[in-house]
């Protein structure tokens, strides 16, 4: 759990990036006790008033990860309650035959899985410098999860799309305050008819989860987390990309470098949709204490639509490298557990760092591209510990 000190610190970017008028926080300056969040014991909370809710990196041991230590990102309220026997999934818009289904009729469309690593947009703008607004995640807003349910495309071709028919938009439950625009967004036709892009009912083996959008969500896999909207409600076929907040000057990533510190004209900005290669380390934590001798270094990485081509860890703060083991478990849009046994001989201080490189022939850069909202940052992780003799 953050302390009451983080959260006010978080309330205040929260407040810069809303551009609010009252804490976004307001119980924090006065609430000492974190609030349990059930079904997500043990995990980080960065805000409560639209819960968002981190994995602490001790909980990366597994490629699958857990619901209960599955990541939360929401932009709204979730919705109170959501009654299966009611709900309705609607496909409209520049289709030659809408319609609307109930949750027993979307059932009965032949279901797909796909193995995801989702990871919110903004994970590691805590380490941007200089300090963005928004959710100041650390490491942990990204998990990997079995995502099942109908293939997106088998239901725009019952549809029929009209050649005009160039933006999927999607629209969910979430309950919005006062005058806070919607959280609606678009994908290409051509993502929306991908194969592997769902309408997810089931997340590793069940029914989704309240927090994770029950009872059906958009996954669109490798993409960034935004993409995927929960609690979904509204399938709607456009002529072009949607024009709300969330698409524009919402998740849009610099044309040109920007330098740090400096401002983007959303004109000049493309929506963000692919995730960047990047990897984590998941243990030995941050300023903990190791015995000399060998010394299990771990992590994950993934890079999106591409693979993992390899990962290398530093135990000398980049002087030199070394390649670690890939775990044997692989999917398209997964990532890959890796690790590395480092034999400590001396007792120090000592800076860790571990970089990926994929099959796009991308790689981990030592400096993150500044970006005014905190979006994609993948700097060459690292981790600094102390070796006790």
């Amino acid at each position: 759990m953050i302390s009451r000190r983080e959260l006010l610190k978080d309330a205040s970017f929260l407040l810069a990036a809303a551009g609010a008028a009252q804490p976004v926080l307001s119980w924090a300056a006065t609430q000492y006790d974190v609030p349990t969040i059930p079904g997500k014991d043990g995990m980080i909370l960065r805000s409560f008033r639209f819960l968002d809710v981190e994995m602490p990196m001790e909980f990366l041991n597994s490629w699958i990860t857990p619901v209960p230590h599955f990541f939360v990102r929401n932009h709204m309220h979730e919705p109170s309650t959501v009654d299966a026997a009611e709900w309705r999934l609607s496909v409209t818009g520049e289709v030659e035959k809408p319609f609307t289904l109930s949750l027993a009729d979307l059932g009965k469309v032949e279901s797909h899985t796909v193995i995801n690593t989702l990871e919110c947009a903004g994970n590691g703008r805590a380490f941007q410098h200089p300090s963005v607004p928004g959710i100041q995640w650390q490491r942990g807003a990204v998990g990997t999860a079995r995502f099942s349910g109908p293939r997106l495309r088998d239901l725009l071709q019952r549809a029929g799309v009209k050649t005009a028919g160039k933006h999927v938009m999607f629209r969910g439950l979430d309950e919005v305050p006062g005058k806070v625009p919607p959280f609606i967004r678009s994908i290409p036709i051509q993502k929306a008819m991908d194969t592997d892009t769902l309408v997810a009912t089931q997340m590793n083996g069940a029914p989704l989860e309240k927090h994770h959008g029950f009872p059906a969500r958009a996954l669109v896999p490798g993409w960034i987390g935004a993409a995927s909207c929960k609690w979904l409600t509204e399938i709607k076929i456009l002529d072009k990309e949607f024009d709300g907040n969330f698409m524009k000057p919402g998740y849009r990533f610099p044309n040109q470098p920007v330098a740090p510190g400096g401002s983007v004209n959303p004109d000049d900005a493309h929506p963000v949709t692919g995730l960047n290669v990047k990897s984590v380390i998941a243990s030995p934590a941050d300023d903990s204490k190791a015995k000399r001798g060998v010394v299990p270094i771990r992590g994950a990485a993934w890079a999106g639509e591409a693979d993992i081509a390899k990962v290398e860890v530093s135990t000398d703060a980049g002087a030199t490298w070394s390649p670690a083991r890939l775990a044997a478990d692989h999917a398209k849009y997964a990532w890959r557990l890796w690790s590395y046994s480092w034999e400590a001989a001396k007792s120090g201080e000592y800076t860790i760092l571990s970089r990926a490189a994929d099959t796009q022939g991308r790689s981990q850069p030592e400096t993150a591209a500044w970006n005014p909202s905190g979006y994609l940052y993948n700097a060459i992780d690292q981790v600094k510990i102390h070796v006790e003799a």
